[in-house]
């Protein structure tokens, strides 16, 4: 991604904005939520906030400078702190990609308001990059957020065997990640199905980037 700084600086700014403030937008929701269900976690931590700097994780940031894509640091919430910590923390963990789906469904308003324009093409953006984002976390590894929202969904005898999983996640989820067919990661060329289907029906018109 640091190639479009020199080939157009504007754009590269508006991108990296764009990342910060989805990335942002997405921890927040997960610390509203676990604020909301009772655990006073993330206030006391100082997550319960829009500001980016708050949510920025080193390495998640590097990502965004040289490949366009990050991550947030992890919101932390205390289990003791709900009343039921599994589907509570599925609820929690829910929210980060709810967000993100709501973004991309204003940037698609946007596009439908103001075709042809820059507004349209920079909401394009936004869509396509909080799709990614909301698809991506979803993804049942460990630490994604769709490893606690299965967990939630599973019946009680089976979460402690789901569980177990989470050891192997970081590791999977680092291999997964690693271009290996034809120089696309096996995790985006498993999840591109689903964020053009989301694409399509967010801006049929195919009006996007």
């Amino acid at each position: 991604m640091l190639d479009l700084a020199f080939k157009n600086p504007l754009l590269f700014l508006v991108s990296v904005i764009f990342l910060v403030c989805s990335v942002a937008v997405h921890e927040f929701a997960h610390a509203l939520v676990a604020d909301r269900l009772g655990d006073p976690t993330p206030r006391a931590k100082g997550r319960l906030s829009l500001n980016p700097l708050v949510h920025l994780d080193p390495l998640g940031t590097l990502f965004i400078l040289f490949w366009g894509f990050g991550w947030g640091k992890p919101v932390p919430y205390d289990p003791y702190n709900l009343k039921d910590p599994d589907r509570d923390g599925a609820k929690i963990a829910l929210a980060g990609p709810v967000s993100s789906l709501l973004l991309a469904l204003l940037g698609a308003l946007l596009i439908r308001v103001s075709p042809d324009t820059l507004v349209a093409v920079l909401a394009g953006y936004l869509v396509v990059l909080n799709v990614y984002l909301a698809v991506f976390n979803l993804v049942p590894i460990h630490p994604l957020d769709g490893f606690q929202v299965v967990a939630g969904a599973l019946p009680e005898s089976q979460r402690e065997e789901w569980y177990s999983l989470r050891r192997y996640g970081l590791v999977l989820l680092l291999f997964m990640l690693f271009p290996l067919v034809n120089g696309q990661s096996l995790l985006f060329t498993v999840i591109r199905p689903v964020v053009n289907l989301l694409l399509g029906i967010l801006v049929p018109s195919g009006s996007i980037l």
